[in-house]
């Protein structure tokens, strides 16, 4: 009676409702004037036919070729005879909290990439540090790489041991001078939405960060870890407290200053 709720005659018994006032619906209402007949066959079916058809063979063949007109530099798309197809896309790291890697480890050699060496594995030590802002890498990828790939292969590159859970692939737009970022879900083709964008990075660019969705296990981070990020959270808040300190003291300075020179004025 208050809420007006509304349901199919399938989902009757499936429907609990937390009522502030219990039986005043079912004595107001009788139960079959709040259901509709069962969703009917047509309808399902109208459902399921406005669902996005995945491209042809064809049609991805004309938005590569599309695509590659556009090209400035050598890193072209390419289509294989199964429909599939290759090419490059560059992830922008913007980071602000400290990774974890191996302590001791020489860089991966061109030897170590062929052989898929894992230098990780050699040492269970570990160290902390920063990553530089915004730094930029460059990946090979296929249409079928998805953006769980994406990002485990980006920490492995890195020798990042960090749980991938930790981060996230974002898309970047820009649209009408604003900057717009769209995380995206694990299972997406980044090379697919790089073939629709162009290759114009100022209508799609990728950028790597922390995950701030809540969705981070906590439990999966180092004590050294979590005592780093504490020391950046007390910085952080220093930092903010100097900046009201220095902005109502400026005020201030002007406020006096101005009462200064109004001294003996009519108000």
């Amino acid at each position: 009676a208050d809420c007006r709720y509304t349901c199919h005659q399938e989902c009757r018994g499936l429907i609990q409702l937390d009522c502030r006032r219990p039986g005043q619906c079912q004595s107001q209402l009788s139960p079959e004037s709040t259901l509709l007949p069962p969703c009917s066959q047509n309808v399902t079916q109208t459902v399921e036919e406005e669902k996005p058809e995945p491209p042809t063979i064809q049609e991805i063949k004309q938005k590569i070729e599309k695509y590659n007109a556009k090209v400035t530099n050598c890193l072209l798309m390419k289509l294989n005879e199964d429909g599939t197809y290759t090419g490059f896309i560059k992830v922008h790291l913007k980071l602000r909290r400290p990774v974890t890697v191996p302590a001791g480890i020489r860089p991966q050699s061109i030897y170590d990439a062929l052989k898929e060496v894992n230098l990780a594995d050699m040492t269970d030590k570990r160290t902390s540090f920063y990553l530089p802002l915004d730094a930029i890498k460059q990946l090979h990828i296929s249409s079928t790489t998805t953006v769980s790939e994406v990002i485990q292969g980006l920490l492995k590159k890195f020798m990042v041991v960090d749980n991938p859970q930790k981060f996230a692939l974002f898309k970047e737009m820009r649209k009408d001078g604003q900057v717009l970022f769209q995380k995206l879900p694990l299972t997406e083709y980044p090379l697919y939405l790089r073939l629709l964008a162009g290759p114009d990075t100022d209508a799609l660019s990728f950028v790597l960060k922390e995950n701030e969705t809540g969705e981070v296990e906590w439990d999966a981070f180092s004590i050294p870890e979590l005592q780093n990020f504490l020391m950046i959270l007390d910085k952080e808040e220093k930092d903010k407290i100097q900046q009201v300190h220095r902005k109502y003291e400026r005020f201030k300075q002007r406020l006096q200053q101005t009462l200064k020179e109004a001294k003996g004025k009519p108000g």
